[in-house]
């Protein structure tokens, strides 16, 4: 399958990768393994999704903030890869931190927005492992941040 048609199909336009906003890059691939930084929420216009779920953002706009952020990620693997998404394996995991209210306990779900994505556009490929932790304030103030561990070819 070839990614690059899996994306127009599912109608995702990668945006420009989001530039490191401290002292990281955003990729680091080292024996087969990309590691991609934690990637925020940015919504088409340039915004990034803000709030707190179970307070000011609902479980709907929590999931879409998670896509968003799988969005962003391979945007990241995309630049990381110099263009070449046929260089992905597998993704091996992602990490989702939501930002929540200490009786929201539904980190899981809204993590699935990205969870999601992923096998939409890696097909089997895309099935990971993965981490969701509710945190109560993530930077930026956004409402979800999302990492990971991807399996790429060698050159």
């Amino acid at each position: 399958m070839d990614i690059e048609t899996r994306l127009a199909e599912l109608g995702i336009n990668l945006p420009a990768p989001a530039a490191p906003v401290a002292a990281y890059v955003p990729a680091v691939e080292v024996n087969g393994l990309l590691h991609i930084s934690g990637q925020l929420p940015f919504r088409e216009d340039g915004t990034i999704v803000t709030g707190r779920l179970g307070q000011d953002v609902d479980l709907a706009q929590g999931a879409e903030a998670a896509k968003r952020c799988g969005v962003m990620l391979i945007a990241q693997i995309k630049a990381a890869l110099g263009g070449d998404l046929s260089r992905v394996e597998r993704i091996v995991k992602l990490g989702a931190f939501i930002a929540s209210t200490a009786d929201f306990t539904d980190q899981p779900k809204v993590a699935n927005g990205a969870s999601e994505l992923m096998q939409a556009v890696f097909g089997d490929a895309g099935r990971h492992a993965r981490s969701a932790v509710g945190v109560p304030v993530l930077p930026l103030g956004a409402a979800v941040e999302i990492d990971a561990i991807v399996a790429v070819r060698p050159l």
